[in-house]
């Protein structure tokens, strides 16, 4: 095979003489995305987080979290390569790895449509990009997003509140591709507007909250996935006793969080399982 060039989302360049064989994700997501691709056999390591596909994270050492993975045991599996994501993993591990000389692929999508073009610069990456399966993966991918932007432009949105955390209680301005996911999925985030990317509560006190009407309050609906925070009934229930229009018609809806945050692959059959939420819940 001729070298090989990709450029990650920081805009570095990293060449391979053949398709990685000795891979370590520190991302859950793409840890799912690589065996989608249809070369899980390729991951030798995986975080404590990474859930999906079970079969395949079972057999896998775990070589930590994502905010501390413990670094030589990642040198220690001899990786090709290292997969990492510029948020949920720390600068300071990265550029260790780096220092140790181990390629890092850094991803950090913020549109539903980066994580398609992520999941396409992998398949590349692993050599797959022409297996029929791969090639089918992506078609459904752009066939997914452009039956939901073609029914935004159809249906009306709803104003919606999607929280990440619960106490402090936080959640996301329109630079994240959460953000992204429940736009294309028919819903307006109503702290789109927010200057930092995880909104706290009155912003720890640091600045005024903004007036109602710039900030577009008041949701339809409040969805509360099950990660990054385990959004419980009991969490709902404190939903429920607000004086919002989410809570007087009853549209308070929980959902899989994987739905709305894991990029790539998953968001391929994501996208309509959130619009079917979001739709359903008017």
């Amino acid at each position: 095979m001729a070298s090989l060039t990709v450029v990650d989302d920081r805009a570095r360049k990293l060449e391979f003489s053949h398709p990685p064989r000795r891979v370590v994700s520190l991302v859950p997501s793409d840890t799912y995305n690589v065996a989608a691709l249809g070369c899980g056999s390729a991951l030798v390591g995986r975080t404590d987080w990474c859930e999906l596909p079970k079969d395949l994270v079972m057999r896998l050492p775990s070589v930590g979290g994502t905010k501390n993975p413990r670094i030589d045991e990642v040198c220690a599996l001899s990786p090709e390569l290292v997969i990492a994501n510029q948020e949920e993993n720390t600068r300071s591990d990265l550029e260790e790895l780096a220092r140790r000389g181990v390629p890092v692929y850094i991803a950090f999508p913020k549109r539903v449509a980066d994580g398609f073009r992520h999941l396409a610069n992998l398949a590349r990456l692993f050599g797959v990009e022409t297996d029929p399966t791969v090639t089918s993966l992506l078609e459904r991918a752009g066939g997914e997003l452009r039956a939901a932007q073609d029914a935004n432009g159809r249906l009306p949105s709803v104003k919606a509140f999607c929280p990440i955390w619960m106490k402090p209680l936080m959640t996301i301005n329109g630079e994240t591709f959460i953000s992204d996911m429940l736009e294309l999925c028919g819903a307006d985030n109503v702290f789109a507007g927010r200057e930092r990317r995880y909104p706290l509560a009155a912003d720890w006190g640091d600045a005024p909250p903004l007036p109602p009407e710039k900030v577009g309050r008041a949701p339809d609906v409040v969805v509360l996935p099950d990660e990054p925070h385990p959004f419980t009934e009991e969490d709902a229930a404190v939903f429920r006793q607000l004086d919002i229009p989410a809570a007087r018609s009853g549209r308070i809806v929980r959902t899989d969080g994987k739905d709305l945050c894991w990029y790539g692959a998953r968001s391929v059959n994501g996208i309509s399982r959130l619009r079917r939420l979001l739709r359903d819940s008017q």
